[in-house]
């Protein structure tokens, strides 16, 4: 395909517009990216923690709205200085109407790339049928999408190869990711089956300013370290004995699924489900309960060359269909 001007429109999220960005230059594409959300500096994060995270706290619709209403004013600046053929916009649901009229009046084709359940957004079918093709990693959405007449795919998520990481050895087995009643449950049943567990995360770290971000006072009494940036946290799964990926009330898979395999680490993943990407048994390891997470990781540490079987067979697979090269691919065939 000839290169296009792409504008990629996204939240900073973990820093994976990078990786979508990386993505569409790899296949020639001359890119742009705005982050609608980012807040460089200490002083503008700490004055977005004490405004306007205090405020949603409260429940300030007023001041949501406002916040929309800049967003989308400077969203529409950047789209006409940047004059791009395609718009890829990330979840994007906080942009109001003016930019969407932006997008129409310039002609330039658009895709929305949706990374959490609809439900989790301010997104309906009705609004989304108005703006043309979408791509989220929820299946369930993508069936009740297409359903109601919106142009809707499924498309997963997917591992950053182009991410340089360093594995951190350790004989501990590792959690990243957030505090959910579920996750706890479970890491505290692996730690009291004498299970060497860590769980990293700003919501697990007992850390005071972990503490004070997160608006508490206590930390659960699970070994803990602070939070990660991707890079780090893709070393500490690669040089965990095993990873946990420990879903919550979701149907689509989380990008830590396709990070842990990616990386070559033994991930031991509650959805049986995840078939429909990776072998269980070769590629991945599944469970349901304390139990049997507790029982693959003595085999895990108890067989070396089965878990470098699993490493070995997992970083393939996710080197031959997972990577943001694979779904910036899949994106592009939308535009076309």
């Amino acid at each position: 395909m000839t290169g296009r001007r792409v504008l990629l429109v996204s939240p900073v999220f973990h820093g994976y517009w990078r990786a979508i960005n990386g993505a569409l230059a790899a296949r020639g594409h001359e890119v742009t990216s705005w982050r609608y959300d980012e807040r460089p500096g200490t002083l503008a994060k700490a004055r977005h923690k004490i405004i306007h995270e205090a405020r949603d706290r409260r429940g300030g619709e007023e001041g949501s709205r406002r916040a929309s209403a800049e967003m989308t004013e400077t969203a529409v600046a950047v789209l006409k200085a940047a004059r791009p053929d395609v718009v890829v916009i990330v979840r994007g649901d906080g942009l109001g109407d003016d930019f969407w009229q932006a997008v129409a009046d310039l002609g330039a084709a658009s895709i929305v790339w949706l990374y959490d359940e609809m439900r989790r957004t301010t997104w309906t079918p009705e609004r989304l049928a108005t703006i043309g093709p979408i791509a989220t990693y929820s299946p369930l959405d993508a069936r009740d999408l297409a359903a109601a007449g919106v142009d809707a795919d499924y498309l997963p998520l997917a591992y950053d190869s182009r991410a340089t990481w360093t594995a951190r050895e350790s004989d501990e087995v590792s959690f990243v990711g957030a505090r959910y009643p579920n996750r706890e449950v479970l890491l505290r049943g692996l730690v009291d089956k004498g299970v060497p567990v860590r769980a990293y995360g700003r919501d697990w770290s007992g850390h005071l300013v972990d503490r004070l971000r997160t608006w508490r006072l206590g930390s659960p009494t699970i070994p803990a370290g602070r939070d990660l940036d991707r890079e780090h946290a893709y070393g500490v799964m690669a040089g965990s004995p095993a990873t946990l990926n420990i879903h919550g009330d979701q149907d689509g898979f989380t990008m830590r699924t396709f990070e842990a395999a990616g990386v070559g680490g033994v991930q031991l993943v509650d959805r049986p489900d995840v078939v429909s990407l990776y072998e269980p048994g070769r590629e991945v390891l599944t469970f349901e309960t304390a139990d049997e997470a507790a029982d693959l990781i003595a085999r895990i540490r108890a067989d070396r060359p089965y878990a470098e079987s699993i490493r070995r067979a997992a970083q393939a697979r996710t080197a031959a269909e997972h990577t943001f090269d694979h779904r910036v691919a899949a994106l592009e065939r939308r535009w076309a």
